[in-house]
């Protein structure tokens, strides 16, 4: 090629005489819309390009002789037919024109070899040219002498324009920038115009067979798809897991830099213009080229099912060369160039410029830059919407998610590429936990962080179209774009509101966003103080190994229900922050990071089939016992949480929602909860508002706060004092209560000067104990000996409102012999403090507020006894004042007064008794039985005999109050008396029957028993109630002055029914014939035994008046005849004395 070189003065003069040259940039290319005139300096570079030389055909790839001044590439005969055919006739005249002519030629117009190669030659010699070297240096003076790498480059061999078009972003100068934009067109046609592009990538190209760089090769047109090529290859080196190189240092970086220098105008990089022609007509026909206009519209585009794969290709390979070097990306480095200098985010120098995750880089510091509320300009942020958005809807641009994550897509989620799909199908994957390698998980943790999607719901394309509804309907009032969506989202899961697939893809998003306490940026506002004060963070996209993202919220949650005693607690906004999201995350166990990280295996072994919304935190709840400690402790921390705020069992507050809004308004209403809304449920268990889910929740959290005393908060925090000092070591709450009950009882028995346990203690231990007695399941050491009994004896019975235990009770001589222990020792504990015996409390509420308002908690029984006959009583608390009754008359030690009364004459009396009895089954009756008879004989402390009284009186009425009586003569009550058994009231009737029937009573026991009522009746008329009714008028008339008591009224009775002069009702005086004939036969029947027997029937007897007159007269009489028969003695005394 010979020498040109003219002055730059002359090139100067011809730049500014060659406005009448025609415009290139006027001529629409082939697929843009037209573009604005060009400026002076553009037409001076048009000039120039007539006299650049070119190659003629036949010499092709050799130096030639230079053309005469004003030739035109029109002119030669190998592209003259090639220039008919394609180009308009107006472009002929115009070299630069006819050359932007062919080469954005249609893809399928091909042209002529020779033609190739002489466009070639001539954009090789034009860019090398000193004529264009020297408008360069003249129009673009300042900007050389500010751009220190072009003004050292060596002149002469078109590394001058290269330079400039390299550094073309930094160029303010607006006729340089006009020339080097004109030139840019020319360079990037063929990659190796590129200044030191050839020399740097020579040998990866051979060695990736992308092309060749010798001319003549290959068609000049295709030299695109040469750099699409090694692209592509530095692409797949990101995403491959060995560390070889496929292509050298030196040329990712010109590759790289080539793409941020073609990432102005689309037309620049040839490979994709070609391949996008027809889609940017399509979708982008009225976006002008420049600032990376078109690039972003085809993006926007990209997953439209319009769109050519071809097309799609070569945009998801740019797509991948932005997530390696944000530059690449026009619009995004422009926007937010003065933000990443302002938020120091620019990279390490020494960092290599084709870092992995550069744009996951900058998206984190502008991100962390944002979320601490540093300004961040509109337009930089508008940009980053768009990239997380990008890195959302195709998994592909991640090259970690690529690398790390290929089997899992291969394995579960191949042929779901488009909309985020792939990415989605990953997270629920990676939420299942066990198919998802540590590798994938990160990468997913990390591209999710650098998406950022809980700021933005819209960014996840899959979610906004899957709860696009559920948006509309629940979420309205809420500003579209607001964080809070995705709160409002959470707070309708598993409601009527909420459709299926968009819950699937929440809880795939939130899985992740769970494991990041950053990623909610309303938590992140809230919180990065205490964060930083109490669980030692660093900034937003900085992690510590110390305190990991996913252990923050763990440490936040438990800094939120310290009590101010313990110090270091959240401040007020934060606090109701973490609780917000605790109510929501705990309808997952999958949401909490810690729990799920500890309890996999325990969830494996114990939960493989609770897969139900709520089921698999309530079934390690059940197995505590048997969880890992590690996963144990974090089971136990949550629901010692729940025990202070039941809302974070968000399923259960909305199943009891009906029953919160009637019952428990007042409490569920306050932003602190203490325990009192569950405690106000489990006192409206039974209320008709409770539906089966709400109930079946309650009892569950009862039957839990059974495991530990501390998953109880109110008597937490009321007794920790007392169960430190009084029972140390002792975890389960059911053991607690039996501790300090206990120590309650001993002190109020030995009449302790100061209780051990205290007051606010005593309180709360009530309201535990009343709880516990409801269902048999909070006492455990009932519930498990028992539980054979319960299967075989009450399967059908519920275990709620005391059921299960009354049906127990009902059984109670059908028991195993550990279950009827249980039993009894619990009907001791109910008789002394009846308050704890739930089904009377619970049946008899409304009369002990009519008749016992004012009693003592512990003598609420005896009060109901007193007032059982009256005619206000409701039938159904009378039959159940009778059952206590019966059961109180079976042993003596269930009946509280009596043992006290009697304290001293059972052991006098009875000790036989005691001496065969065992101490948790009951004496059937003995005891009561023994002091019975001593009642007869009148033998017993006056407390004692007026307890006795009060019993027989009952029992005389209700033949069931008697177990001996029931126990020996059941057979002939059902075959005598079976019409008076049967009756509804209990009047004596079955008794008297008995008494009636005695003689035909054959079986010894039986007849022994009514024997028995016998002599008792003598006592005393109250204990003869059908007596008793029959004389009221005659006792009234005749014994008012007689007090009532050993057998004083009786007597007075009997006197005057010998008394002739004494007329008593006739029913009395037939009564009364009757009990003197019955007492005369059970005289024959069952004569004394002995004197004492003697004794007492004589004293017991209603004519002992007259026996005693009698039994005096005939002592007086023995007394006299003795004096006499002494006399006689003596003197035959003396008279022998004398002989």
């Amino acid at each position: 090629m010979a020498a040109h070189s003219p002055s730059s003065l002359l090139l100067l003069l011809l730049f500014l005489s060659t406005s009448g040259f025609g415009t290139v940039l006027s001529l629409k290319p082939a697929s843009g819309p037209a573009e604005p005139p060009n400026p002076p300096v553009v037409r001076a570079a048009e000039a120039a390009a007539k006299d650049a030389p070119a190659a003629p055909p036949a010499a092709a790839g050799a130096s030639q002789a230079r053309r005469a001044p004003g030739w035109k590439l029109s002119e030669e005969e190998a592209c003259r037919e090639d220039l008919t055919r394609l180009c308009p006739k107006h472009t002929w005249s115009n070299n630069l024109a006819v050359l932007e002519c062919l080469q954005d030629r249609k893809e399928d117009s091909e042209i002529a070899a020779d033609c190739s190669h002489l466009l070639w030659n001539y954009k090789f010699n034009l860019t090398t040219d000193p004529k264009f070297e020297s408008v360069a240096t003249e129009v673009c003076k300042s900007t050389i002498n500010e751009i220190k790498e072009c003004n050292e480059e060596e002149r002469g061999r078109g590394y001058l324009v290269s330079c400039l078009v390299d550094h073309r972003g930094n160029i303010s100068e607006y006729q340089c920038n006009q020339y080097i934009t004109k030139m840019t067109t020319i360079i990037f046609s063929d990659y190796r115009l590129i200044c030191g592009f050839m020399d740097k990538c020579k040998e990866d190209i051979n060695n990736l067979r992308c092309g060749s760089i010798n001319t003549g090769h290959k068609d000049i047109h295709s030299q695109g798809e040469v750099i699409s090529c090694l692209e592509k290859a530095l692409v797949r080196q990101a995403e491959q897991s060995d560390q070889a190189r496929l292509i050298k240092d030196e040329c990712q970086r010109a590759i790289l830099r080539v793409a941020e220098l073609s990432s102005d105008d689309f037309h620049l990089d040839r490979h994709l213009y070609f391949a996008c022609r027809d889609d940017r007509e399509r979708f982008c026909q009225n976006v002008q080229a420049g600032e990376g206009k078109v690039y972003k519209c085809l993006f926007n585009h990209k997953l439209e099912d319009a769109m050519s794969e071809k097309c799609r290709d070569a945009l998801t390979t740019r797509q991948k060369l932005i997530s390696q070097d944000y530059k690449v990306s026009y619009s995004l480095a422009k926007a937010c160039k003065a933000d990443l200098r302002k938020q120091r985010c620019s990279m390490d120098t020494n960092l290599p410029r084709a870092r992995e995750a550069r744009l996951s880089y900058l998206l984190l510091c502008l991100e962390a830059a944002v979320h601490r509320g540093r300004p961040v300009s509109g337009e930089c942020q508008g940009e980053m919407l768009d990239y997380r958005r990008m890195l959302m809807e195709d998994f592909s641009l991640s090259p970690e998610i690529v690398l790390h994550c290929r089997s899992e897509i291969e394995t579960h989620c191949s042929g779901l590429h488009r909309k985020g799909r792939t990415l989605h199908c990953l997270m629920r994957v990676g939420r299942g936990g066990t198919s998802v390698d540590n590798a994938c998980q990160s990468a997913l943790q990390t591209l999710i962080q650098s998406a950022d999607p809980g700021a933005d719901y819209r960014i996840d394309r899959a979610l906004n179209e899957a709860c696009e509804s559920v948006i509309q309907t629940a979420c309205k009032h809420i500003r579209n774009g607001d964080p809070m969506i995705l709160s409002c989202l959470m707070e309708h899961l598993y409601t009527e509101k909420m459709v299926e697939e968009c819950e699937h893809r929440l809880l795939e998003l939130q899985y992740f966003i769970s494991r990041d306490w950053k990623l909610d940026p309303i938590l992140f506002k809230k919180c990065q103080g205490d964060a930083a004060r109490l669980c030692h963070t660093h900034g937003w996209n900085e992690t510590s190994e110390l305190m990991p993202p996913g252990a923050v919220f763990s440490c936040l949650y438990r800094h939120a229900y310290r009590t101010e005693e313990q110090g270091r607690r959240l401040s007020r906004d934060c606090k109701m922050e973490v609780q917000r999201i605790l109510h929501q995350r705990a309808l997952d166990v999958k949401l909490d990071p810690e729990l799920q990280k500890r309890c996999m295996t325990d969830l494996g072994k114990w939960c493989s089939e609770k897969t139900d919304t709520g089921q698999e935190l309530e079934c390690l709840q059940e197995h505590l016992e048997d969880l890992v400690s590690a996963c144990r402790e974090v089971v136990g921390n949550l629901t010692e949480l729940e025990s202070e705020d039941i809302q974070i069992d968000a399923l259960l507050i909305r199943a009891c929602d009906p029953v919160i809004q009637v019952h428990c308004h007042d409490v569920a209403d306050n932003q602190i909860d203490t325990g009192d809304l569950m405690e106000c449920l489990v006192q409206n268990k039974h209320q008709k508002e409770m539906n089966d889910k709400c109930s079946v929740g309650v009892t569950h959290f009862q039957l839990i706060q059974m495991k530990d005393f501390r998953f109880s908060y109110k008597f937490k925090m009321a007794c920790k004092e007392d169960v430190l000092r009084l029972c140390p070591n002792i975890k389960k709450k059911v053991d607690v209560v039996i501790c300090l009950s206990t120590t309650v009882r001993n002190d109020t028995l030995q009449d302790a000067k100061e209780q051990r346990v205290s007051l606010k203690c005593r309180k709360q231990l009530r309201v535990e104990e009343l709880e516990m007695s409801e269902d048999i399941r909070l006492e455990p050491e009932i519930y498990d000996p028992c539980k054979s009994d319960i299967s075989r004896l009450c399967p059908n019975v519920a275990f709620g409102n005391a059921q299960m235990i009354e049906c127990l009770k009902e059984q109670k001589k059908q028991l195993s012999p550990r279950c009827h222990q249980r039993i009894f020792r619990l009907q001791e504990v109910e008789m002394t403090d009846p308050e704890l015996d739930y089904q009377l409390m619970r049946v008899c509420k409304q009369m002990i507020k009519r008749f016992c308002a004012e009693a003592d908690a512990k003598s609420v029984l005896h009060c109901l006894k007193q007032n059982k006959n009256n005619e206000l009583m409701d039938p159904k608390c009378k039959q159940m004042i009778t059952k206590r009754q019966i059961t109180q008359n079976t042993d003596y030690r269930l009946n509280p007064i009596l043992r006290k009364a009697c304290r001293a004459d059972i052991p006098k009396f009875c000790q036989s008794i005691l001496n065969k009895a065992n101490e948790d089954t009951e004496l059937e009756g003995q005891v009561i039985a023994c002091l019975k008879l001593k009642y007869a004989e009148q033998r017993l402390s006056s407390d004692c005999e007026d307890q006795i009284t009060v019993i027989l009186q009952e029992s005389a009425l209700d033949y069931r109050l008697d177990p001996q009586l029931q126990i020996h003569c059941s057979d002939e009550i059902s075959r005598l008396c079976a019409e008076e058994a049967a009756a509804q009231e209990q009047t004596g009737q079955v008794e008297e029957c008995l008494k009636f029937q005695l003689l035909k009573i054959k079986h010894e026991p039986c007849k022994k028993e009514v024997l028995n009522m016998l002599k008792e009746s003598k006592a005393d008329i109250f204990v003869d109630p059908v007596l008793h009714t029959a004389c009221a008028l005659d006792l009234k008339h005749h014994c008012a002055a007689i007090s009532p008591g050993r057998g004083r009224q009786m007597s007075c009775l009997m006197e005057a029914l010998l008394n002739k002069r004494v007329r008593l009702q006739p029913e009395c005086k037939k009564r009364l014939q009757d009990r003197m004939d019955m007492w005369s036969y059970a005289a024959k029947v069952a004569p004394a035994e002995g004197f004492a027997d003697l004794a007492v029937q004589v004293m017991t007897s209603p004519s002992k008046n007259y026996i005693i007159l009698m039994m005096a007269l005939c002592v007086c009489v023995l007394f006299l005849v003795g004096l006499l028969c002494g006399r006689i003695t003596k003197r035959v005394t003396r008279e022998l004395k004398d002989r």
